[in-house]
């Protein structure tokens, strides 16, 4: 049993021993192998860097020689500029040569030039103080001759020359106007004649009575009805005065309200009618009157709208159209006068190539006012202009009826042809009536204005005052003076007067010579 112990034991070293044995040799091999690849790779190593280095020298190398050629071409271009610049800077210098020697020229002359003009002025002087002394003896012996000092002759002169300035500013003035009012005086007097002879209106006397005729004196009797009851009933029905006087067969309205009075008249007309006169039926027939009267002043408002052509009126305004039909101005129905002027602004808009439309309406409704200034406090002009902004009229028809009397300054075309219109219209012949009381009394001042001015021999106030004619003393008043003349008195009668359209001034200087042969 020991035995094979032992003998284990030897058998397990000598196997170790050879193991051991084996793994240094195979250690061995390894090394020597690692040695090889080692030397190997570094062997290759040295030569991929000997690659690398040649690579890297000849990159150098060719960088080097591009580097020095750009650095040559650069130096040549760089060269060239500066040869081109050292050239230009020659040129410059040469120019700058050739201006200097000019300037030198230039100075030399000028030195030259400058003693020539200080001889020139020492002459100069010389002759200024001998032509003084000349104009001084000269002086002297005109003064001596003429027996006026120089001031005196300066004085005369000057009026001279002030009086000769005068005349010819004056005919330059009236060449002028009358170069200016050649055309325009033509052209407008064409488009105002074509406008009046296309339009003809009617015209009413303005009055503030209707006269109502009776069938006989008893109907009077009963209008006034027992105790006055009848025609008691009658105004407080109407808010009119009935007036029944001697006059036979007739019972007199008064009123300032046109509708009204018209409503009065056709109410007692109805009652004379019908025959039955109490206060009951009184109210009956001035209430059916009033309601027929209103369709009645809507349907003219409306007919009038048609008529002239303006569309689009609010229902309000026709009512106002409708009532100016009864209103009257100057003894000129007012409705009929805005109807004439919408045909004439229209007519003068189409000469001038306008669009007549704002025109034609403003002139329609221009005194609408009128058809509510005997119930509300104001001008007949401020009235309108509330009214038509009430029921929506444009801010150009509300500028044309507010400027047509020049409440304020006319500023668009439209309300410049409304205010034309409008003298056209008032101041046709026939169309406005004056008292004679206020027609005698404008022709009296129209003559005293004219006699106020000097030179003035007589005056006649001709054509229901429409034309001056000024006699004036031919002594004191030559052509020129006598143009002026009409100027200033025509500037003075538009200060100092107030009339319809326009008036001429016509001045005449009249000279007589007058010999007898024996």
């Amino acid at each position: 049993m020991l035995v094979t112990i032992i003998a284990a034991l030897v058998a397990l070293a000598a196997g170790s021993g050879l193991g051991f044995l084996m793994r240094k040799f195979i250690s061995e091999q390894q090394i020597s192998s690692a040695r090889a690849y080692s030397a190997q790779i570094i062997e290759t190593a040295k030569k991929d860097a000997a690659t690398v280095k040649k690579e890297a020298e000849l990159e150098i190398k060719d960088k080097t020689l591009r580097a020095q050629s750009e650095f040559d071409q650069k130096t040549r271009e760089e060269r060239a500029e500066i040869g081109n610049l050292e050239k230009r800077l020659r040129q410059r210098e040469e120019s700058i040569d050739k201006r200097a020697d000019t300037l030198d020229k230039s100075q030399k002359e000028i030195g030259q030039k400058k003693n020539e003009l200080t001889e020139l002025e020492k002459k100069l002087k010389k002759s200024e103080e001998d032509l003084s002394k000349s104009v001084a003896e000269q002086r002297q012996k005109l003064e001596v001759i003429s027996g006026l000092s120089a001031e005196n002759a300066k004085n005369e002169l000057i009026n001279s020359l002030v009086g000769e300035a005068r005349q010819a500013s004056l005919l330059q003035i009236k060449r002028i106007e009358e170069e200016t009012k050649e055309n325009a005086e033509k052209k407008a007097r064409e488009i105002i004649v074509t406008a009046i002879q296309r339009v003809a209106a009617d015209h009413t006397s303005e009055v503030s009575v209707s006269v109502v005729p009776l069938p006989n004196e008893e109907m009077k009797g009963r209008i006034i009805g027992r105790e006055g009851r009848n025609i008691k009933a009658l105004e407080a029905a109407t808010g009119v005065d009935f007036i029944i006087d001697d006059t036979p067969e007739a019972v007199t309205i008064s009123a300032f309200d046109p509708v009204r009075r018209e409503i009065a008249r056709m109410s007692l007309e109805r009652l004379i009618q019908d025959g039955r006169i109490h206060p009951g039926r009184i109210e009956e027939i001035v209430e059916k009157t009033k309601q027929d009267m209103d369709q009645k002043i809507k349907e003219i408002g409306e007919r009038t709208c048609m008529d002239v052509g303006v569309g689009n009126v609010h229902p309000e305004i026709v009512k106002l159209l409708g009532k100016l039909h009864f209103r009257t101005s100057y003894g000129q129905n007012v409705l009929q006068h805005s109807i004439e002027m919408a045909y004439i602004t229209s007519i003068i808009a189409a000469e001038l190539h306008i669009d007549p439309t704002v025109a034609k309406r403003a002139a329609l409704l221009h005194d609408i006012g009128k058809a509510i200034d005997h119930e509300q406090e104001g001008s007949h002009v401020a009235l309108g202009v509330e009214a038509a902004r009430k029921y929506g009229e444009s801010e150009k028809i509300l500028h044309a009826i507010e400027a047509h009397h020049n409440d304020v300054e006319p500023k668009t075309i439209e309300a410049v042809l409304v205010q034309a219109a409008d003298g056209i219209s008032a101041a046709r012949p026939g169309a406005r009536r004056e008292t004679l009381e206020s027609y005698i009394k404008r022709l009296e001042n129209l003559e005293k204005i004219a006699s106020s001015f000097e030179g003035v021999q007589r005056v006649f106030a001709i054509q229901a005052g429409r034309e001056v004619r000024i006699m004036v003393e031919p002594d004191q008043m030559d052509d020129l003076k006598s143009y002026q003349l009409s100027k200033d008195i025509a500037k003075k009668v538009e200060q100092e007067l107030e009339y319809p359209g326009q008036i001429r001034i016509t001045v005449i200087r009249e000279v007589r010579a007058v010999e007898y042969a024996k």
